[in-house]
């Protein structure tokens, strides 16, 4: 018992870890699971089509692991695999590349009744490492807590492998897009913080390890091509206040100026009359129903 009496029933986490071809990394994840001093209720690994022999090694080594083996569908299909057979109050992630120090769990539960108790997102800072040294984070890319939809709009202010989540905000809100191969976790942001404040443990509790030649990051050129995507569903579907509407709108058309800059300097024509259609459709849009105002 530890704070509060705190112990799996009174904070219970199901964790779901998504890898592809990642046996050594995932090793490295698993004991970083089992190392907490908050013990998690249950480990989901959602194997996503590996070849190098993770799921035997799974079964010999992590026996008490719940390992789902999956065609290759991509990280939201496995995360939500892994949604769809949670048992736990809460639910946690964690990339096959990264670690939790092993007081993430007991530190986001600390920082939960501590609260108001209303709160159905808690996140943790982090430390970067790219190729094994440490790399200081931009500014840009600084963590926080409360009403942070705005922040959210250039890029993604939350690391999944941070961030431990209420099962039932999944149910209202629905789960990771699936249409998306990349910026998945900046659409799921989005709709989080467009509804309610999140929790922000300050304290670098997740080791992400970058450099990896197989991350998302590298396999797509122009990822805010995704971020637009998302930016226009939220303008379509969501329910924003006024002024994060705006907001919305703003940033949307900075990133399709700036893909529009992007493929003329690439000699895309066909990638700028798309982007050039866009801007002028969202740029009326935003004239018509926010300047007007």
């Amino acid at each position: 018992m530890g704070f509060y009496g705190l112990n799996k029933a009174s904070f219970s986490v199901s964790v779901i870890i998504p890898t592809l071809d990642r046996i050594s990394l995932l090793e490295k994840a698993l004991i970083s699971v089992f190392s907490q001093t908050l013990p998690v209720n249950e480990i989901i690994v959602v194997d996503n089509g590996s070849s190098d022999g993770t799921q035997k090694m799974l079964s010999l080594s992590f026996p008490n692991v719940i390992a789902i083996s999956e065609k290759k569908k991509g990280v939201s299909f496995a995360r939500n695999a892994g949604i769809l057979i949670a048992k736990s109050d809460w639910i946690a992630f964690l990339d096959s590349d990264d670690e939790w120090m092993p007081k993430k769990m007991e530190k986001q539960a600390e920082a939960y009744f501590h609260s108001d108790r209303k709160s159905r997102l808690i996140h943790t800072n982090e430390l970067w490492f790219r190729q094994k040294k440490f790399v200081n984070q931009a500014k840009k890319h600084q963590k926080q807590g409360g009403y942070i939809y705005r922040s959210c709009l250039p890029l993604c202010c939350i690391s999944p492998s941070s961030a431990v989540i209420k099962a039932n905000l999944f149910q209202e809100l629905g789960c990771f897009d699936e249409n998306l191969p990349v910026c998945e976790d900046y659409d799921m942001w989005l709709r989080v913080t467009s509804k309610e404040p999140v929790l922000f443990v300050n304290e670098p509790l997740v080791v992400k390890h970058g450099g990896n030649p197989d991350q998302l990051s590298k396999a797509y050129w122009g990822m805010d091509r995704f971020r637009v995507l998302a930016l226009e569903k939220i303008l379509t579907e969501g329910e924003l206040k006024v002024l994060d509407k705006k907001a919305t709108y703003r940033e949307l058309i900075k990133k399709l100026v700036i893909l529009i800059s992007g493929g003329l300097k690439r000699r895309n024509l066909k990638l700028v009359e798309r982007y050039i259609k866009k801007l002028k459709k969202w740029s009326i849009l935003y004239l018509t129903e926010i300047e007007k105002r």
